[in-house]
């Protein structure tokens, strides 16, 4: 009596779950589907925009550090030049 009164309560779960799979018709899945692809729309622009900075970013520090390097090379021969000036005037007074 007891292994019946268990069958049927166990009976009575198993059709309460099959009965809430039943819920997840095709409607369900096109909502889903549908939630999804518009997380996916609203995180897109984010994550290109993102990249972009970032790849722009890194643009400009190359064209920073290039900068620099350019400028001390122009510091550099500009004290050549100034060399060679002052040098150029101390022969020509000398001879």
């Amino acid at each position: 009596m007891i292994e019946q009164i268990e069958k049927k309560e166990l009976l009575e779960e198993l059709e309460e779950i099959q009965s809430s799979y039943k819920n997840l018709d095709f409607k369900f899945l096109i909502m889903v589907i549908l939630t999804i692809f518009i997380v996916f729309l609203l995180a897109f622009p984010k994550i290109y925009i993102r990249n972009h900075i970032y790849y722009t970013s890194r643009n400009i520090n190359k064209l920073l550090d290039e900068y620099q390097i350019l400028k001390e090379e122009n510091r550099l021969l500009k004290q050549k030049l100034e060399y060679m000036r002052f040098k150029n005037q101390v022969l020509d007074t000398m001879f």
